[in-house]
């Protein structure tokens, strides 16, 4: 069976990436406007013509595209932050709970997740749960990601070569991620976010650091890592990586998984110590936007997951 796929703000960096991820693929009909991509009425139709839509476009852009569909058929993936905490919209981060997926599966309308909160949620959701981290509690995120989630300016500017090799940015601590890290943590206060930038296009490190001693129990090395590894116990695109593996690094790359849907997940700290550094590793342009578009839509249009991903 074929589905016709329209991907709004096709020429985009996500939309791009979307496209060279979806490939040849016989079970697609793309619906491509070429030089009508910015006519009203050309997009219209293709709205609500196609099997499903992936928007990839700015808020307020995103929110006028989904009010031009009149089509009760037509699924939805936004990839804007427009709806990440709205009302009636499934998050579409398949792993975050046992029927997630069923959820997205069934789901019209899917907000797929930004690139940092895919890692900080990955790492923080299963501790919430399983209240190893109180929901109250006060938590950092430190993360770093290559300049190719910042856009097109942002891109230009990297690539000529006039930008510094790292840049710590979001200082007014308002930065649009926090409303969905927050929510879909289960956290009751905001997150406390430090991203940052840095001279390299793309993949990302996540990192939430915790004082052991302060949690309820004190909790070890071993009891955080064996909840996050009970949590994604055969997912497909998410892994832990053992205990022993990780403390035999000495760095950790953050274009490791480049070119992948992968997310993996460390546990870094001395087991007889009182401090852990959680670290999630993934590609701002592959889980972390694009391959987990992709996913999505494999979800929602009832084909195995893994569909064309890697």
């Amino acid at each position: 069976m074929t589905h016709t796929l329209f991907i709004d703000g096709e020429a985009g960096t996500t939309g791009l990436e979307i496209r060279e991820r979806l490939g040849a693929r016989a079970d697609l009909e793309l619906i491509l406007l070429g030089d009508r991509r910015r006519d009203p009425a050309a997009r219209r139709e293709a709205l609500n013509a196609a099997d499903a839509v992936i928007l990839c476009l700015p808020d307020d852009a995103a929110i006028e595209a989904v009010g031009m569909i009149d089509n009760a058929t037509t699924r939805v993936i936004d990839a804007s932050t427009a709806f990440r905490v709205a009302d009636g919209w499934t998050y579409g981060f398949a792993e975050m709970d046992a029927g997630q997926g069923a959820a997205i599966a069934a789901s019209k309308r899917v907000s797929n997740p930004g690139c940092y909160p895919t890692g900080f949620i990955g790492l923080m959701r299963p501790l919430v749960r399983a209240g190893i981290v109180p929901a109250d509690r006060f938590v950092t995120v430190n993360a770093v990601s290559g300049y190719s989630g910042g856009g097109k300016s942002m891109i230009a500017e990297f690539e000529s070569g006039t930008a510094s090799a790292f840049r710590a940015y979001g200082l007014s601590q308002h930065h649009k991620h926090v409303p969905e890290m927050t929510r879909h943590t289960g956290l009751t206060h905001d997150v406390m976010f430090a991203p940052a930038v840095g001279a390299y296009r793309q993949g990302m490190l996540v990192e939430v650091p915790l004082h052991l001693a302060s949690l309820p129990g004190s909790p070890s090395i071993e009891v955080i890592h064996g909840a996050l590894a009970e949590h994604y116990a055969g997912a497909r695109f998410v892994e832990v990586a053992d205990l022993e593996t990780t403390e035999a690094m000495t760095g950790i790359d953050p274009e490791g998984l480049n070119g992948t849907n992968r997310m993996r997940l460390h546990v870094f700290g001395d087991r007889s110590g009182s401090q852990a550094r959680l670290v999630a590793l993934l590609d701002n342009l592959g889980k972390g936007a694009s391959g987990a578009a992709v996913q999505n839509l494999n979800l929602m249009l009832g084909l195995r997951e893994d569909t064309g991903l890697t």
